[in-house]
């Protein structure tokens, strides 16, 4: 989340002020301090209330998408289903209606489960660069799920507490790291390189750019193009969930995983694509997910979104930016296209795509009142959705589900033209007064 957020801003912003964030990282660490040794009861309960506001508000932005009509069929049911865990959590986080330490434990145990047991699982089934390091910290919050559930070594009630204080220490920790980051960061140098967007080696092609002093006007909209699976395979097998993130079983028992694309016109279509159609049945698609070496192919860079309609079918998903650089994009796609080594999980069409959009929407908040728009950004929800996309992407791979979802959700963070999130609630509320009318909120493709 701090990191997409200093993302959008750009590193400009920030760089002569380092030492804020270095100051600001120490003082959240003191904070968890605090909490984890229960110094103070005031400071923990403002604390709990914050975050808990924070889970209620992206419950409430759930809520709006399923109520509005942002999603359709089993996602609609998934959402509502999601927004009303998201409150309910928030809730017991601020101890409202009444205060329950164990139906808190109980959900952030089960929470904690869930995510380790997804981490351990998809690094052991891609096996990318660093998956040891990915099941290790899936190992971490099984163990703290447990200890939660054991009451040890902490007397019970305080485990709730020790976790909230680790969250916000972790905070800490990587403002720490940004603004000392911040401080030798050329001027040139996309925020991109940065060591803490390392990861998994998506941004190795993150731009280094000679400043010429000129400014690229943008002439032409930045468009992701989005080939879900459940929408571009023949008479697909309806899975939840799985046919819209991970891939499709179409009438034919071929697999179909979709396809991303993003466009620039008049000449700019990245399309990563494999050089040799691969095999698509069940048993030799699970074969080719690991990200290893060996699953290595020749890929390819298709021509034009007019050549792969023609050669297949339209996206059934686009999204438009106005408000990107031109020149990072280009820088990126320059470096990007010097290796066309296509892998299925560690670099596939939404890998690319995904690094692309990073590349080309860095600095596009940038401001005079950087710390406002610092704040602004970490209370608004839809930055919440994006940077637990990205994780999602981390622990697993970018899809072209995910990509899309990011992308609409980055679109409604900087598009001037898109709705805010608080008009978007006054027109939840708004409908439901109507007894669910339809509105008028321009939405995304």
């Amino acid at each position: 989340m701090l990191k997409l957020a200093f993302l959008l801003i750009g590193p400009a912003s920030f760089r002569s002020k380092w030492y804020v964030l270095a100051v600001l990282g120490g003082l959240l660490v003191a904070l968890a301090l605090v909490i984890a040794a229960d110094a103070s009861d005031r400071v923990t309960l403002l604390a709990q209330t914050a975050i808990g506001l924070v889970f209620v508000a992206n419950g409430v932005v759930s809520a709006m998408s399923a109520a509005l009509g942002r999603v359709e069929g089993s996602a609609r049911f998934v959402t509502a289903a999601k927004a009303l865990g998201l409150v309910l959590i928030g809730a017991l986080v601020m101890g409202v209606p009444v205060r329950t330490d164990v139906g808190l434990a109980v959900f952030v145990g089960l929470a904690l489960v869930l995510d380790g047991i997804w981490r351990i699982g998809f690094a052991f089934l891609v096996r990318y660069g660093n998956w040891r390091a990915m099941a290790t910290f899936g190992a971490v919050e099984l163990l703290l799920a447990l200890l939660l559930y054991a009451d040890w070594p902490l007397p019970p009630g305080r485990n709730v507490a020790v976790c909230i204080g680790l969250l916000i220490a972790l905070w800490g920790v990587l403002l720490i790291r940004m603004g000392l980051m911040l401080r030798t960061l050329d001027d040139e140098v996309a925020i991109l390189n940065l060591p803490v967007f390392g990861g998994r080696g998506w941004y190795d092609h993150a731009p280094v750019l000679i400043d010429t002093g000129e400014t690229v006007a943008v002439e032409h909209p930045l468009t992701v193009r989005i080939w879900t699976p459940v929408g571009s395979a023949y008479e697909p097998e309806r899975r939840l969930l799985i046919d819209r993130y991970i891939a499709a079983v179409d009438g034919n028992g071929v697999m179909s995983t979709g396809h991303s694309a993003l466009e620039m016109k008049p000449d700019l279509y990245i399309s990563h694509y494999p050089a040799v159609e691969l095999d698509r049945s069940r048993a030799d698609f699970m074969a080719s997910f690991r990200g290893t070496a060996e699953n290595d192919f020749k890929g390819r860079f298709q021509p034009s979104y007019e050549h792969e309609c023609a050669e297949w079918c339209p996206a059934d998903g686009n999204v438009e930016f106005r408000n990107y650089d031109p020149r990072r994009l280009r820088a990126f796609w320059v470096g990007y296209r010097q290796d066309d080594t296509y892998n299925l999980t560690n670099r596939n069409c939404s890998v690319a795509v995904a690094a692309a959009l990073d590349a080309a929407l860095e600095g596009s908040l940038a401001t005079r009142f950087a710390w406002a728009r610092l704040v602004g950004l970490l209370l608004n929800p839809d930055l919440w959705v994006a940077a637990m996309i990205c994780n999602r992407a981390a622990s697993m791979t970018w899809t072209p589900g995910l990509v899309l979802d990011y992308a609409r959700t980055l679109a409604r963070i900087v598009e001037r033209g898109e709705v805010g999130w608080t008009a978007r609630l006054f027109a939840f509320f708004a409908r439901l007064r109507r007894g669910g009318a339809p509105d008028n909120e321009p939405r995304t493709a």
